[in-house]
């Protein structure tokens, strides 16, 4: 097994979380350490306080992985005396490096978003705001015909062959004839050297977002017996790949807006929420956005949600809720503390598969700052 490193582990994190689908000015990335050293223990959490902090010391941890930056604004100096600087101290003392994922991890497609809209059963979801685009590219392999399914795999398995919200897996194959002749210092897996040689061969197609080029490429060239492959990788002008802020879809059926409210408390573990609107109302389509949503309450009433979720209403934000009729469920921000759980269990699961060794464990710190007497 591989003692990794920490730009390794980032690796991973980026597959996950792009930090491209992060929104403007969000200081996400690394926020103290050094991401050469090697990683034996990684611990993930929302935020990076103190507590945290020192928990991860106890737990010899080499790298937090955090949702919120604690470095959210520039800092000018490193005052010791301060929390923050208190805590920067303790991190470089102890050689642990932190990293943030932030809107990026928000915006992702199985992210902090699409966690709680899927603990809320939310069906045929969507984006609350659009935030970023590119295009699908497509990719034409020729393989011979006892090599075809290592070679689809290697394309279905690297995010090749999804096509909207509900196909996986889509390929097309068409039988031919290839050809070849291979020079005198190659090594072909079949066919002689300077000699024409023809085999039944299978062309697989499978579209794919224009990031994944790279990846999906490699694994082509992995898995292809050929020693060179041929592939051609073309950009497509009818289809894009979309990500967005928030989620919206509808419950599997409507329900008066107590009984959702009651639902939402169990889904998300917690025990109070505060409701701007008219509890009489029933609901069927719901919009959500973990964190600070106040920006973003006229994109959310323009989907036709029933409902609007988010932490940290304002109060004159509660009462332009009141005036354009939105009713809105204020969970709290803390509801965002689901990423810990989802980030340990898609990273353990890569570098397993990647025979890396470390160990991988979730903050056990409440980090709400919040109490309801």
């Amino acid at each position: 097994m591989k003692v990794a490193n920490g730009h390794e582990y980032i690796a991973l994190l980026e597959k996950i979380a792009p930090k491209k689908l992060a929104m403007e000015g969000d200081p996400i990335g690394l926020q103290v350490g050094d991401l050469s050293r090697k990683v034996r223990k990684v611990m993930f959490t929302l935020d990076v306080l103190e507590d945290v902090v020192d928990e991860a010391i106890e737990k010899k941890v080499d790298l937090i992985i955090a949702h919120h930056p604690f470095l959210y604004r520039p800092t000018h100096r490193i005052d010791t005396t301060t929390q923050q600087g208190k805590m920067i101290k303790k991190l470089i003392k102890h050689d642990i490096t932190v990293f943030a994922a932030h809107t990026n991890l928000d915006v992702a497609e199985g992210g902090v978003n699409d966690i709680l809209a899927d603990l809320l059963r939310l069906q045929d979801t969507t984006f609350i705001e659009e935030t970023y685009t590119e295009p699908y590219c497509k990719i034409a392999v020729y393989v011979p015909e006892n090599e075809l399914e290592a070679v689809r795999l290697a394309l279905v398995n690297n995010g090749a062959g999804k096509i909207g919200t509900d196909y996986t897996e889509c390929t097309f194959q068409a039988n031919g004839i290839g050809s070849f002749k291979p020079g005198k210092n190659a090594n072909p897996t079949i066919g002689e050297n300077e000699k024409l040689t023809t085999t039944p061969e299978v062309k697989i197609e499978a579209v794919f977002p224009k990031h994944l080029t790279e990846t999906i490429t490699k694994a082509v060239k992995i898995a292809h017996p050929y020693e060179e492959p041929a592939m051609d990788v073309y950009t497509l002008e009818n289809l894009e790949y979309k990500e967005g802020l928030g989620r919206v879809g509808t419950l599997p059926k409507k329900m008066g807006m107590v009984t959702f409210i009651d639902k939402l408390k169990t889904a998300f573990a917690i025990e109070n929420v505060r409701f701007v609107g008219d509890l009489k109302t029933t609901v069927q389509k719901v919009a959500i956005l973990g964190g600070d949503g106040n920006k973003f309450i006229h994109q959310a009433k323009a989907t036709g949600a029933d409902v609007f979720i988010t932490g940290d209403v304002y109060y004159h934000t509660a009462h332009d809720l009141l005036a354009i009729n939105l009713p809105t469920i204020d969970p709290g921000h803390n509801i965002e503390k689901v990423m810990k759980g989802y980030l340990k269990t898609k990273i353990e699961e890569q570098a397993k598969n990647l025979d890396y060794e470390a160990e991988f464990i979730v903050s056990e710190i409440n980090t709400d700052p919040f109490q309801f007497c």
